[in-house]
């Protein structure tokens, strides 16, 4: 009884090694489909397009792994082929916490938590995973993911990642920024006093690296806000906007072409990069229109603000005639800004606020701000004359209307303040008089 079961045994062990000998031969062969089959044998398309690839099949050896114990907390080691930055496959050795002791009371426990974490090198589906630096990945998705976004997008990204992210993260590799040191990184950024908008702003840079790294294969997790506990959303400071006296006033005292810019910007409310990006071309005289196409950004030329910023708003006829005006003196340059420096390219919004804004500004008494606050003149002016929500929407040129209420919730129309006026009124004249008051109390 004991030959027999020794025989079968043998029998079976006999067949494995034959039919993973088989896999193996097949596996170096360049084309598997040109290759004669061992009998009994058969090969998947899959298997035949990943060696055609270029990719790893199944492992020679099925892993355990090691399972020990250090303090109250079970570990777990194995190995795991990697494919660097320069794509060289290298094998590395592999240890992962499995749990503490009274979560997993027993080795054997601790075994089988092993299996899962095992069962993906020892899947026949198995392939080696990407592993880099986070400083190595960077300069690779610097290369050719941020290349192609628009310049004021790549100066951000780049100022995100060598303030922030790599002073933090470039030693580590890609797959140990996992949900905790994400979190731990967030955490890091408040308590250096980062406003909220700052913070999401430069996980959004370390969210596209990640992304993109997963897509290229490399081993990493991405970012999960859902997963993430920012800080609470701080008390927005009041935007800066000017009174219509003051707006007269500023025009006035201004000399050319900052007149004529902020007559642009005071009437349209359109954004300062998109008004240095006007071409004459964009302009209608005819019927009185005003395409905006495009946005500058210190003197190079960008797409705007997203989509809903592309749009053709009204051109009022006063302000057509001040650019008619303005052609008169303006010098020609080969395509057609309204408005350039000597270099003949847009000048960038900073130097019309220094140049242009805030000598005006001295000279009126009014305190300084920057050329967003004739955005919220604008803003101010459309409500007050009694311009639906949906209009100054459409002005402004945000996809949500619950954008323009929430950042200009601080300007009033004349009809919210009547009809708040009016309520109040009914509310003070239901409340008895003095005399009424004394009768009721005796």
């Amino acid at each position: 009884m004991f030959l027999a079961s020794h025989a079968q045994k043998h029998k079976i062990y006999s067949r494995f090694r034959a039919v993973t000998n088989c896999v193996t031969e097949m596996a170096t062969a360049a084309k598997l489909a040109l290759l004669p089959l061992v009998p009994g044998c058969s090969v998947s398309p899959e298997a035949i397009e990943s060696s055609e690839r270029g990719d790893s099949l199944a492992r020679k050896r099925f892993q355990r792994g090691h399972v020990f114990l250090i303090g109250g907390t079970w570990f777990g080691k194995y190995r795991e082929d990697v494919i660097t930055a320069d794509g060289i496959t290298r094998r590395k050795q592999v240890t992962v916490s499995l749990g503490s002791r009274k979560e997993i009371p027993t080795k054997p426990l601790a075994k089988r938590r092993m299996e899962l974490i095992l069962a993906r090198i020892n899947s026949p589906d198995y392939r080696p995973g990407r592993f880099a630096k986070m400083e190595e990945f960077a300069t690779i998705w610097q290369e050719h993911v941020l290349v192609g976004s628009k310049p004021s997008s790549i100066r951000s990204a780049k100022s995100h990642l060598n303030v922030h992210i790599l002073p933090h993260f470039g030693k580590r590799g890609l797959d140990e920024i996992g949900v905790q040191a994400q979190q731990f990184f967030v955490t890091k950024l408040a308590q250096a006093n980062l406003s909220r908008k700052m913070i999401l702003n430069v996980m959004s840079t370390l969210a596209s690296i990640l992304q993109t790294a997963k897509g290229w294969r490399y081993v990493c997790q991405p970012v999960d806000y859902k997963s993430l506990a920012f800080p609470s959303e701080e008390v927005q400071p009041e935007g800066r906007f000017f009174t219509l006296e003051e707006v007269g006033k500023i025009i006035a005292a201004a000399r050319e072409p900052y007149k004529t810019m902020f007559w642009l910007l005071a009437m349209t409310g359109m954004r300062a990069g998109e008004m240095l990006g006007l071409q004459w071309q964009d302009i209608d005289f005819d019927k009185g229109l005003l395409n905006i196409r495009r946005s500058a950004w210190y003197g190079r030329v960008q797409t705007t603000k997203n989509k809903n910023s592309e749009a053709i708003i009204p051109l009022p006829g006063i302000l057509a005639d001040t650019l008619r005006t303005f052609r008169e003196q303006w010098k020609s340059n080969p395509d057609g800004f309204l408005f350039v420096t000597r270099n003949r390219r847009p000048p960038s919004s900073n130097k019309v606020v220094e140049y242009g804004l805030w000598p005006v500004l001295d000279l009126l008494a009014i305190p300084r701000c920057g050329l967003h606050a004739f955005r919220h003149t604008h803003t101010s002016l459309l409500l007050d004359t009694g311009a639906t929500p949906k209009i100054t929407q459409a002005q402004l040129r945000h996809a949500d209307p619950r954008v323009t209420l929430g950042v200009y919730a601080h300007v009033l129309g004349d009809a919210h303040r009547e009809a708040v006026e009016k309520v109040a009124s009914v509310v003070f004249q239901s409340v008895p008089k003095a005399k009424e008051e004394t009768k009721y109390i005796q």
